[in-house]
C-alpha cells in the first residue's frame, strides 16, 4: 500500500545548521528506502510564495500567485512510500519525524487501497 509522509515547516522559520543536519538525515533515509524498494518518490517543496493556485472559472483557467492564506505552517516536502502494511508506514513516518525533529502527517493513498464507497 502507498502512503504519503508529509513534512511541514513554520512559514517564519529561518534556515539553520540544524536544518542542514536534518537534510542530511533525510537524504540518508531516502537512500535506505530506495535500496529497500519502498521509496516511490520524495521531494522538498519550494516556499509558498513561489506557489500558484490554478483553477477553472467560467471555463477559463485562472492562475493566482502565492503565498496563500494565513497558515502558520506550510507543506515543505514529502515521501511517497510503498509498504507492506500500515505498521511499516508508521515506522517510516516515525523515522522522518526524528530526522526533521518535528511532527509529520501520514496518509494512505486512495487508489492503492481502493476507493471507499463514501468518496465515490
Amino acid at each position: 500500500m502507498k502512503y504519503v509522509v508529509m513534512i511541514f515547516r513554520s512559514v517564519d522559520r529561518v534556515w539553520t545548521a540544524d536544518d542542514d543536519a536534518a537534510l542530511d538525515r533525510l537524504m540518508r533515509l531516502e537512500q535506505e528506502l530506495a535500496e529497500s524498494g519502498e521509496l516511490v518518490s520524495s521531494e522538498g517543496l519550494r516556499p509558498p510564495e513561489d506557489g500558484r493556485i490554478v483553477q477553472i472559472r467560467d471555463g477559463q483557467q485562472v492562475v493566482t500567485d502565492g503565498p496563500f492564506g494565513e497558515a502558520k505552517e506550510q507543506l515543505a516536502g514529502f515521501f511517497l512510500v510503498d509498504t507492506l502494511d500500515d505498521q511499516r508506514a508508521q515506522e517510516i513516518a516515525g523515522r522522518v519525524s526524528v530526522a526533521v525533529a518535528d511532527r509529520v502527517e501520514l496518509r494512505g493513498t486512495l487508489i492503492s487501497e481502493g476507493m471507499p464507497d463514501e468518496l465515490r
